[in-house]
């Protein structure tokens, strides 16, 4: 083998070896520079940020806790439960009868508000309220259960009687079965945009029928009404749903 083809194989030999030699210089030329890491407080208060607007949009627009200040609705939601409100309905979804609904007091049905002259408890629920990560404790709030939409009949014979809607008579299993179904007698047609509620309690709540019987308008305005109650979420020996009350509205008709 004469010198040149010593000198060709140095020369490929080189030419080979090149790639291995460039290649760690592509890859560290390849790398990006790290961003730098968010400090751990700004960090923290975005994501409090974050789900403080979460709950307020939750709050607004879907669900929100609310609480039994009375017995007017027993056995259904006893004193000092705590309920989660769905407030798709009405809006998204339409309102039944039977069903369990919060609306804000349509015309001075509670005396006195707890945020007049609030206790600390009640300024922090005040405050958590806001967010909806606690019930709304001012007291401008009902919860009753819908028995008549715009032009249903509803009627009660006499004190004790069962009623009707549209000549229907009701069994009310939700009901105080201590007592009767009616504490008043009454007959109303229930007026466009207006509806008729009661509590479960008949006999210890102040709904439609008694301010009705008291010469006050019974009527709810729908526009009234935040949402539809769908459960019972504390104490937690008591977690249920509150959708069983439209059973007993199946053979109504839509009109009387």
């Amino acid at each position: 083998m004469n010198a040149s083809d010593d000198s060709r194989r140095a020369v490929s030999d080189s030419e080979d070896a090149a790639p291995e030699e460039n290649a760690p210089s592509r890859h560290r030329s390849s790398e990006r520079p790290r961003r730098p890491r968010m400090p751990l407080w700004l960090d923290t208060v975005v994501t409090m940020v974050i789900a403080l607007i979460i709950a307020v949009l939750v709050k607004t627009f879907l669900i929100q806790p609310f609480y039994i200040p009375s017995a007017s609705m027993n056995p259904t939601l006893l004193e000092d439960d705590k309920i989660l409100v769905s407030k798709l309905t009405p809006g998204v979804f339409d309102l039944h009868r039977g069903d369990v609904v919060v609306f804000e007091d349509p015309d001075n049905w509670i005396p006195g508000d707890a945020t007049e002259d609030p206790t600390p408890r009640v300024r922090v629920m005040m405050v958590l309220s806001l967010v909806g990560l606690a019930p709304d404790p001012s007291q401008d709030h009902l919860v009753k259960r819908l028995i008549g939409l715009p032009g249903d009949h509803v009627v009660c014979a006499e004190q004790g009687a069962a009623l009707t809607v549209n000549g229907v008579e009701l069994d009310e299993p939700y009901t105080n079965q201590a007592t009767s179904p009616c504490q008043v007698a009454f007959d109303v047609t229930v007026p466009e945009d207006r509806v008729w509620v009661m509590g479960d309690n008949r006999h210890a709540s102040a709904d439609s029928a008694w301010h009705e019987s008291q010469g006050e308008n019974g009527f709810v305005p729908e526009e009234n009404i935040t949402g539809k109650a769908e459960a019972v979420f504390w104490p937690a020996s008591r977690w249920s749903g509150l959708g069983e009350g439209r059973d007993s509205f199946a053979d109504v008709p839509d009109q009387p």
